[in-house]
């Protein structure tokens, strides 16, 4: 029976300021650098600049004004229908600057990290239920024996740690990226998370694909934003993928020491989607380091950081590692770490047969007319020389060299034995003595 997947379940917004379990303090401060450097007025502009409903953020700008630190302007609106505006006093301007001083943040109230790792739980990757038609689909364009589905399948579905290791140039990029199609569905990315009375940003625009957003008229009778925290961001699930530039220190806090402020690390922007680390033993790190690194995170779900002071505190770990190397597993990790990494596939390259599928389909998109006689001798000339090692790259290559030497010449697409002989002497270096 095929059931359809049901959305993960949006965070509530807080109705009341005494549902928010930030400091009363923190939350003024940041209300008062907001409308100092935006300039913000009225409520309603307040409050989407905050990201609070309306009624919430009235409490806040009251809490202000009986602190003599917000006046009423005295005058309504003529934009803002009945709406009051509000500005800082000389003390809410002095205090605005002095928190300003303490820190730069300012704009969206951000989550408390007790309750963003209770959104984290109500939208887990391990919560996903992907078929085989999804997979199927999201792969469509990658030609994959059956047995290869057979294996990836299980390992999305459990949302667990991946190593997808063989030759180069067989797909193992392209598989990670279908994977990460075939999740499908959207989570709530908090805009920025608050430990200890330090603000963390984690929405990353580069990361995160936000939906599209429904913007209140602040004059309608019925609005319609109210349906979710908006500190919140209603996006696809996250991927982070890098490559032999990771290290260590990208998996850390990252600390802006002039806005005394702290970036996510790429491993919590990606919670609730995939981590992709390409060309694994390419980096500066050894990857057993790396894996050291992610022992305590792939086995307990939770990863520790650190701030300034050097107070470690603990953040949700939900994301689906898949690592990707061209090495054996044997050569760079030892038996502890492969225990650690739940599922283990390997991507040979493609059979004869489906060397010929992904050759067709590549010349059908290049619109580069097939020769029979031209398939032959590659097939039977010129595989023979390889020991008939067949990769996935190589039909992308030998047509688009086919393409590229057609332009040169000034002739229609086609394809000769010739031609096939003048892309096939691009595909590899000579193992030649350079003489200095």
């Amino acid at each position: 029976m095929n059931m359809e997947p049901q959305p993960p379940l949006a965070p509530p917004a807080p109705r009341q300021l005494n549902q928010m379990q930030l400091p009363l303090v923190m939350m003024r401060d940041i209300l008062l650098k907001t409308m100092f450097r935006t300039n913000a007025s009225e409520v309603s502009e307040i409050a989407r600049a905050i990201c609070l409903p309306r009624p919430v953020t009235q409490e806040l700008v009251d809490l202000a004004r009986g602190q003599l630190l917000l006046e009423a302007t005295g005058t309504l609106s003529a934009n803002a229908g009945t709406e009051m505006g509000y500005r800082l006093t000389e003390a809410g301007k002095a205090r605005a600057l002095d928190a300003l001083a303490q820190s730069e943040y300012y704009g969206a109230m951000p989550v408390p990290l007790e309750i963003y790792a209770e959104q984290v739980d109500r939208q887990s990757i391990r919560n996903i239920q992907i078929t085989r038609e999804q997979l199927t689909s999201a792969m469509g364009h990658l030609v994959l024996p059956p047995k290869l589905l057979d294996q990836l399948g299980p390992a999305v579905t459990s949302g667990r740690s991946i190593l997808m290791y063989g030759p180069p140039g067989n797909g193992k990029s392209s598989i990670s990226n279908g994977i990460r199609d075939a999740l499908g569905d959207r989570i709530y990315v908090p805009r920025a998370i608050e430990y200890s009375g330090q603000v963390i940003t984690v929405y990353d625009p580069i990361v995160h694909t936000a939906a599209e957003e429904d913007l209140d008229d602040p004059n309608a009778l019925r609005r319609t934003s109210g349906r979710f925290d908006t500190r919140y961001v209603r996006c696809d699930r996250p991927t982070v993928i890098t490559g032999g530039e990771l290290s260590l220190s990208m998996l850390d806090l990252v600390y802006n020491p002039t806005a005394r402020t702290y970036q996510a690390p790429l491993q919590l922007k990606a919670t609730g989607g995939i981590f992709i680390v390409d060309d694994l033993g390419r980096q500066a790190v050894p990857p057993q380091k790396l894996v050291n690194r992610w022992i305590v995170p792939l086995e307990e779900g939770r990863d520790i950081l650190g701030l300034q002071s050097g107070e470690k505190f603990e953040v949700p770990f939900d994301t689906l590692v898949i690592f990707s190397t061209n090495f054996h597993p044997g050569e760079i990790f030892d038996q502890a770490a492969l225990r650690r990494i739940f599922f283990k596939i390997k991507i040979d390259g493609p059979s004869r047969a489906d060397f010929l599928k992904i050759f067709a389909m590549v010349a059908r998109k290049r619109r580069m007319p097939l020769n029979e006689e031209a398939l032959i001798h590659l097939i039977e000339k010129k595989y023979p020389t390889i020991d008939n090692v067949f990769a996935n790259y190589q039909p992308v290559f030998l047509i688009d060299q086919i393409a590229a030497i057609c332009d040169f010449e000034g002739i229609p697409y086609q394809m000769t034995k010739e031609l096939i002989d003048r892309a096939w002497a691009n595909m590899f270096v000579k193992d030649e003595v350079i003489v200095k």
